[in-house]
């Protein structure tokens, strides 16, 4: 019995020996076990997409320009009407004998001005054959000058009560659909009360934001696809009109205004936008896995694997998400190694001994050109 343990002893010894042989080392003891996985570089597809809200194109609060009674509504709350159409009137019937008596005045004016003048011309022969005496053409002088002056002031009166009867019927600035009617028939109004609203649907525009980071692949004139809750399953065709030329530094987004054609008026403003502008191809992205990666009071951290099986804490920034990887838009670099399982409770500079993902034993080489892994055969615990 003493016999055969001895002959194991010495098995189990040459069996290290040979291990050590091989030049491999196993990882330092006392490390705590984790898994550790280099940085992919991988060329990402992605759609941009982006969530915002439909706006009309024009939108009015139409307000009174002149005060009286509201004789008539044409368009009622809901309706379409033309540029220019009538919406509501008021009291156009005062505004007419308004007019009517302008032009009299006018008349009167234009009566006393020929008058002033004929008379003018007559003192002025008869104090060229010494008739007359200059201070009586001085007197049908400044006579002449008033009349003229009353022939201008009618003319002035004629023009505002002119536009006076134009106002009172209150037309649409654009075509579009009357929103709300804030009054009613009989009722008075002043000057700058508001009458009704007026928005433009056709075409709807479609305010959204996107990234930072995606803020060059933004042109005007891009394709779009809208989409809204009222209408599952359909898609909007549009095109971006309005690029915001500035960043929003509280978001770190972009404004961007897209046009859709709405002649239908199946597209309200106000409704919640989802807006599609296509694929993009990123090359070279940084990815790590996503379990890579916490979330800690200071930001997003992972643990990268250094020289002699010490971990760095690093602060990254990340971006897309695909399959199971997610960006590292900044924080690591090609070549790097993370930790991605047993990060847990890890601080920066601790000791580790790293794995595979299967599970057995790796040394991790980290340089300045990068990182390599060793296999040496022993199961993660």
């Amino acid at each position: 019995m003493t016999r055969t343990l001895r002959i194991a002893g010495l098995a189990l010894a040459l069996a290290a020996a040979s291990a050590c042989g091989d030049g491999e080392k196993p990882a330092e003891s006392g490390g705590k076990p984790v898994v550790t996985t280099p940085v992919k570089l991988t060329d990402l597809e992605e759609r941009i997409e982006a969530t915002g809200e439909l706006r009309a194109q024009d939108h009015a609060a139409v307000a009174a320009e002149v005060p009286g009674q509201v004789t008539e509504v044409a368009v009622d709350e809901g309706r379409f009407v033309e540029a220019g159409g009538i919406v509501l009137a008021i009291d156009p019937q005062k505004r007419e004998l308004e007019l009517s008596t302008a032009r009299a005045r006018l008349a009167e004016a234009a009566a006393a001005l020929e008058d002033a003048e004929r008379e003018f011309r007559r003192m002025k022969r008869l104090r060229e054959q010494d008739v007359a005496a200059e201070a009586k053409v001085d007197q049908v002088e400044t006579q002449l000058a008033l009349a003229r002056s009353r022939h201008a002031a009618a003319q002035a009166q004629l023009g505002v009560a002119e536009r006076a009867l134009q106002d009172a019927s209150v037309r649409a600035p654009f075509a579009g659909w009357v929103a709300r009617r804030h009054v009613s028939r009989g009722e008075f109004v002043q000057v700058g009360q508001a009458l009704f609203d007026l928005v433009a649907l056709d075409p709807i525009e479609a305010e959204f934001h996107v990234a930072e980071r995606d803020s060059a692949r933004i042109a005007l004139g891009q394709e779009v696809r809208v989409t809204v809750e009222p209408h599952p399953g359909e898609a909007f065709a549009g095109k971006v009109a309005t690029i915001s030329p500035t960043i929003d530094p509280a978001t770190r987004t972009l404004r961007v205004e897209a046009h859709v054609p709405n002649s239908d008026g199946r597209l309200r403003p106000g409704l919640f936008a989802r807006v599609d502008l296509g694929v993009a191809l990123r090359k070279n992205v940084l990815m790590v896995p996503e379990e890579a990666v916490l979330q800690r009071a200071d930001g997003q951290v992972v643990f990268r694997a250094g020289a002699e099986n010490r971990v760095q804490r690093v602060v990254v920034r990340t971006g897309a998400h695909r399959d199971g990887l997610v960006e590292v838009a900044s924080g690591l670099a090609p070549g790097d190694v993370v930790v991605t399982r047993g990060q847990a409770g890890l601080i920066d500079g601790a000791l580790v001994s790293p794995r595979n993902p299967d599970g057995t034993l790796s040394r991790t080489d980290v340089s300045a050109a990068g990182a390599s892994e060793v296999r040496e055969g022993s199961a993660f615990p």
